[in-house]
């Protein structure tokens, strides 16, 4: 069975990493491949490297407050890249306001995980997600 590819990426301006460092650690260590961007990313660079990798996963880890504006730009750049967002779960981290969750999954986001979040919750929600994307996306483009 081939492995559920993760990319983690942080986005923008926002230097705080341990948690994204240590979300990686657990999904490697849970069988999961991880591709890690480093700090400082554009949305384009993290589109990019999520085409380019052939991703099931984009976990977009923010602390900066800018994931209104920030996450958007990821998704409309990977569709632009080649990219189906349709079929790559797009997952967002960090502070994030809980009056924003809705918002943000209309515009493609499909989990939210703040501080806290167990990381089993996590590890769990990507194992389900992953073949319903794949499913939904393979219905959709034959009908």
């Amino acid at each position: 069975m081939k492995k559920i590819r993760v990319l983690v990426a942080k986005v923008g301006l926002d230097g705080h990493d341990r948690g994204a460092k240590v979300i990686a650690r657990f999904l490697r260590d849970a069988g999961f491949e991880v591709i890690y961007t480093g700090l400082h990313r554009t949305p384009q660079e993290v589109a990019m490297a999520a085409v380019q990798e052939d991703v099931d996963v984009v976990g977009i880890s923010l602390h900066s407050g800018a994931h209104m504006t920030l996450v958007p730009k990821v998704i409309n750049y990977i569709k632009e890249y080649g990219g189906d967002p349709d079929e790559i779960v797009i997952l967002v981290g960090g502070i994030i306001p809980e009056d924003e969750f809705e918002e943000l999954k209309a515009k493609g986001v499909d989990g939210i995980f703040i501080p806290g979040t167990p990381i089993a919750e996590i590890i769990e929600f990507i194992k389900e997600m992953v073949p319903k994307k794949k499913k939904k996306a393979k219905i959709k483009k034959t009908t």
